[in-house]
């Protein structure tokens, strides 16, 4: 049997701060838009029907975090996604529910026609 070393709590500590940076809805609207390319703040603000303090702290998070990258032009910033896999696992959390969705929606009909039956034959 294979051993696995442990992990260190450091890398565990980076692992979970890279995840909690995408538990937060407003983030995962953020790049919603992005999925479609750079946009400048004003962009986003309107997009997302939230403040520009707002917007700007959660770019800033995804910034440091290394999710996002930002250019300058005049006075304007622009934001793009510098790390695909941020889509990817967007896509394999979606996926996942899902499915989960799916199965509980087959179930729920799977019960309405059981207890359809029952209901009919008491009456």
């Amino acid at each position: 049997m294979k051993t696995v070393d442990p992990v260190s709590v450091e890398i565990m500590q980076q692992v979970a701060e890279y995840f909690s940076v995408l538990s937060e809805p407003t983030r995962l609207r953020i790049l919603s838009v992005l999925r479609n390319g750079e946009r400048c703040v004003q962009e986003l603000v309107e997009a997302t029907a939230t403040s520009q303090a707002n917007v700007s702290k959660h770019l800033k998070v995804m910034l440091q975090a290394g999710i996002l990258s930002r250019r300058t032009e005049g006075t304007s910033a622009y934001y793009s996604v510098q790390d695909d896999l941020t889509f990817e696992l967007c896509n394999l959390v979606c996926d996942r529910l899902a499915s989960r969705i799916e199965l509980q929606a087959r179930r729920f009909r799977a019960f309405g026609l059981t207890s359809g039956q029952v209901l009919k034959r008491s009456v």
